[in-house]
């Protein structure tokens, strides 16, 4: 069976978008009841201890790019502590049980990160169960299209904030204090953060924000040992595209215009957290690693 170091030909390695590519009714959506399932790396990502003994949070782990790296990490030897929403019960159910089938602790916290408290609670769980925290790995994300900013209501605005970047910023405040040298923080921004869509002002500010504070944070604490990179993905098959992240419309053609022409999968993304985890990147701080399928971005 093939892993992450076979070789293929990445233009025909996945589908690409079709029909078949359809919407979920409301959010947040599971991964389980996907069409297409993606591909997450439960089948085809090999570890080879990169990150032995390393401790982990990783939000958005229920499903798409969060699950993956979930399952990358463990697969690497580090322990993890999952978040997720707990109507995403269902598909993190399966990732605990991944993430021990590696050999690995799995603590599951279920919450909402737009609560201050919840954010606190992640850090404080890793510290005292795993006795630290050396990985931390925002990957969750809220994105639902409105087409007319007239229609952008102030909460939706809000809550786009605070699930983006403020979880962010109190998930890596807390954090900070228990890093010890070595330690990396790996944010998620887009391609929107490039070339927003129209349909996502929200959304796109939210990660042209995420680079902004994590090239920030990375010069503020250099001194400390602790690194902080961005990985932005450009269009991947996830559960927040299809519960009002795209247009109906959209799914059948979602990642045709990229010069790979096609959409990626989540198992693609895990390999550039592993990498900004490790030892490997010890040189690397304050970059945003693109992974979206050949755009330019500046």
């Amino acid at each position: 069976m093939s892993n992450q170091y076979t070789m293929q030909d990445p233009t025909t390695q996945y589908t690409k978008a079709g029909p078949e590519f359809q919407q979920q009714q409301q959010e947040p959506g599971l991964q389980k009841k996907m069409n297409p399932v993606p591909d997450t790396g439960e089948d085809t990502y090999q570890g080879t201890g990169r990150l032995t003994g390393r401790k982990a949070i990783v939000t958005g782990a229920d499903s798409g790019i969060g699950r993956a790296v979930a399952i990358a990490f463990a697969r690497e030897g580090a322990d993890v502590v999952l978040s997720y929403m707990p109507e995403e019960e269902e598909d993190a159910k399966q990732v605990l049980k991944l993430v021990q089938e590696a050999g690995r602790t799995a603590i599951a916290i279920p919450g909402d990160l737009k609560d201050e408290e919840y954010c606190e609670q992640l850090v404080d769980t890793a510290v005292k169960q795993l006795g630290g925290i050396d990985i931390l790995a925002n990957v969750a994300g809220k994105q639902q299209f409105v087409p007319d900013i007239a229609d952008l209501t102030t909460k939706h605005f809000d809550d786009t904030f605070k699930t983006n970047v403020y979880a962010m910023f109190w998930l890596c405040k807390a954090a900070v204090k228990h890093m010890q040298p070595g330690s990396t923080i790996i944010n998620t921004s887009s391609i929107q953060a490039y070339n927003p869509s129209p349909i996502l002002l929200d959304y796109a500010t939210t990660k042209a924000a995420i680079n902004t504070f994590s090239k920030s944070l990375a010069q503020q604490v250099a001194d400390k040992g602790i690194r902080v990179n961005v990985v932005a993905p450009g269009p991947v098959w996830t559960p927040l595209q299809v519960v009002g992240g795209q247009p109906e419309e959209v799914l059948k053609e979602f990642g045709a215009s990229t010069p790979l022409g096609r959409p990626g999968q989540p198992a693609e993304m895990a390999p550039a957290y592993v990498f900004l985890a490790s030892q490997e990147s010890s040189y690397i701080s304050g970059e945003t690693l693109n992974a979206n399928g050949g755009t330019p971005t500046p």
